[in-house]
């Protein structure tokens, strides 16, 4: 049975989660930045943002370094430790939360933008839950406001034998792998294996898996769409990456 993406990230994936991007934590950074910049304009306007599923804060810093105060949102303790020791928190606050319960910690009508990327989205156990927090999105956001969403796509033809078994990253201390199982349309189970060497010079292995939720592109656009936003951004990909605004 596989862990809830929780219990994955506290047993497994949040002492990796910064290191297995391959960049330090500013080329993220950057990354994101320019990412925001194009789907929500060049300028971005008003200060607040809200940041789901922040992990480790490369959206966080991101939107604060465009202007925004930041509210990160994680259920993560060691993901959100690590933001806060990066930031001000006069422009970020950090909260340790499940953001299917966004409407307890965001005001309506109080955000500029609202962000859940980096394959949050799929981390949420049913596409009724997927609905439920685009509605808490737009119920959160100004109007005018925008909503972006970033997440992998899994959606696709489902891979078969070997090639399953995807290589994360490498080095002389660390090696990540995982590999993945399809039981039904809407899920896929992904199963993380982490090799680390010992002082000894030996490998331990350590595993964990976790299921997340296939979402077909025209079906997260036809619920962003019945949530009350209008898509401005719409990109496929490995990584989806999507923009809906808030009619004002």
């Amino acid at each position: 049975m596989p862990n809830t993406s929780k219990a994955h990230y506290d047993n497994l994936l949040a002492e990796h989660y910064d290191w297995m991007f391959g960049a330090t934590f500013e080329q993220k950074v950057a990354e994101q930045k320019a990412l925001l910049r194009q789907v929500t304009g060049e300028t971005p306007g008003g200060d607040f943002a809200v940041d789901l599923g922040c992990g480790s804060g490369f959206q966080s810093v991101a939107l604060q370094e465009l202007g925004y105060r930041v509210l990160a949102l994680d259920d993560s303790e060691k993901l959100l430790g690590r933001l806060a020791a990066r930031v001000d928190a006069r422009n970020v606050t950090t909260r340790l939360a499940d953001i299917r319960n966004l409407d307890d910690y965001v005001a309506a009508a109080s955000a500029d933008v609202v962000v859940c990327m980096g394959d949050t989205l799929t981390h949420l156990t049913s596409r009724q839950e997927v609905c439920a927090l685009f509605r808490s999105a737009t119920r959160a956001l100004k109007p005018g406001g925008a909503f972006v969403v970033s997440y992998r796509d899994l959606a696709g033809s489902e891979l078969r034998g070997l090639e399953r078994f995807i290589s994360v990253r490498g080095d002389d201390e660390r090696v990540m792998t995982c590999f993945l199982e399809y039981h039904d349309p809407e899920t896929v189970v992904v199963n993380d294996l982490v090799q680390i060497r010992r002082d000894d010079g030996q490998w331990a292995l350590h595993k964990s898996s976790y299921q997340k939720l296939r979402l077909p592109i025209a079906w997260v656009r036809e619920h962003l769409l019945a949530a009350g936003l209008v898509i401005v951004v719409s990109r496929t990909g490995p990584m989806v990456t999507l923009a809906a605004v808030k009619p004002r």
